[in-house]
């Protein structure tokens, strides 16, 4: 229970993928890491704890081991994003009559149906002109702000039977009746950043779905919220990287944007982001090259991000015995197209760990007739080969605005990462592995 209301909180203050790098980002700077900007000369040492960030939506957490005895990477993997709605740069469009709506366009692969007819807000981040240069402001309007009103049915009646929504037509958010006009949506950002309107020369601004998470059923078995994917894997690999202590490896934390979208951006999981920490790392340590090799032949990935739950009243939409269950511990997810990048080895690997932590271990893999989506580790894997392995979190729902997950897998979670963190994997190529 406190890990997920923890969790609930974690969300809360993350509406936006660069409010979750913030977020993080404060919970790193409490627990004692340097920050180290991608432009400047980095100093890092054994035995420190180091962060760095992309594009505020992407950061990367180290902990360099003490003694350093085997050195290599053990790192999890996760996403900022969700899916949402982003507003166009010129946000407003007039009518009918004095209505004000906003223009909107998708994020990623989202159920619309599920956005209609709720409270609704916006945040991201405005880049303002700030004296002689330019800077970001973080922005969240915390006041229910907008509504995607629903076709009443007396006009739709085919809602009920597989209705389509067009997005440049049934997705805009209502702002106003009358009582605002144009150019008030810029005056209003202006207003909260305290800033001129003019002032105003960019903005990444999303939909925000403003119901709070909840702890909810008789027995407390469910926890509920908005970017459950991948919040929820973000928040629970970070507290098992800030509580496991290693001694022997360098221990990495990454969350990326733009997994919804493809990951590839300068600060997606295919950049070169990880690539370019690990190389710094190396540097920094003086290592040579060939150390580096060396490291990463010996490295390990775990790809975090959630996974289906077979579904109350759709049981048959997944595998009959390759399947999860909430409450029931963590997923291991594969594919024989390789969408995902666990392989034999890596299952090994990581059941090994979650047996070591007392965590059950649960399979998910795709019925043989649907396709099932991709995510971060055999994309991050194009830039930094590694062995890995994609885990994630039972949960209903999967890119609804509200989604659903079990509240014992946020602890199950925590103790098997932290265990991974906390045991040095001594690997020989994909023949043998030593846990230390």
């Amino acid at each position: 229970m406190n890990a997920a209301n923890e969790l609930l909180t974690f969300i809360e203050n993350s509406p936006s993928m660069f409010h979750s790098i913030e977020t993080i980002k404060g919970m790193l700077d409490e627990a004692g890491f340097t920050y180290l900007p991608e432009s400047a000369r980095w100093d890092v040492k054994q035995g420190g704890d180091y962060y760095t960030i992309r594009n505020h939506s992407s950061i990367i957490a180290f902990r360099v081991g003490e003694k350093l005895t085997d050195y290599h990477f053990q790192m999890c993997a996760s996403h900022s994003d969700s899916p949402t709605y982003k507003i166009k740069s010129v946000p407003e469009l007039n009518g009918p009559g004095e209505y004000l709506r906003l223009d909107v366009e998708a994020y990623g692969g989202m159920i619309d149906n599920t956005w209609f007819d709720r409270p609704l807000t916006v945040a991201g981040r405005v880049l303002v002109k700030d004296g002689q240069g330019v800077s970001a402001r973080l922005l969240y309007i915390d006041k229910d702000l907008l509504i995607i009103p629903n076709v009443a049915i007396h006009f739709n009646r085919e809602v009920n039977n597989g209705y389509k929504y067009n997005r440049q037509v049934d997705l805009c958010p209502l702002f106003s009746a009358g009582e605002l006009k144009k150019g008030a949506f810029d005056a209003m950002i202006a207003k909260e950043l305290g800033v001129a309107t003019e002032d105003i020369l960019g903005k990444d601004l999303f939909l925000v779905n403003r119901q709070p998470g909840t702890i909810w059923g008789y027995a407390d078995e469910f926890v509920s919220s908005p970017k459950l994917d991948d919040l929820q894997c973000a928040y629970v690999s970070l507290k098992a990287f800030l509580e496991a202590k290693n001694e022997r490896d360098v221990s990495v934390y990454c969350c990326f944007d733009n997994e919804e979208v493809g990951s590839n951006t300068k600060q997606g999981a295919m950049s070169t982001f990880l690539q370019d920490v690990l190389h710094r790392i190396n540097g920094a340590l003086g290592k040579t090259p060939e150390d580096y090799y060396q490291a990463v032949a010996g490295s390990f990935l775990v790809s975090c991000d959630n996974a289906h739950a077979v579904h109350p009243n759709h049981g048959e939409k997944t595998d009959a015995v390759n399947c999860s269950w909430m409450n029931k511990g963590i997923v291991i997810k594969e594919s024989a197209n390789q969408k995902y990048t666990t392989d034999a080895f890596s299952r090994a690997v990581f059941t090994n760990v979650c047996n070591e932590a007392g965590v059950p271990v649960q399979v998910f893999a795709n019925r043989s007739d649907i396709l099932g989506g991709s995510t971060l580790g055999n994309l991050s894997n194009t830039q930094v080969s590694v062995h890995a392995v994609d885990i994630g979190l039972p949960q209903l729902a999967m890119h609804s605005c509200y989604e659903t997950a079990g509240v014992k897998d946020v602890e199950y979670a925590i103790r098997a990462l932290t265990k991974f963190y906390q045991t040095t994997l001594q690997i020989e190529g994909a023949e043998r592995v030593c846990f230390e």
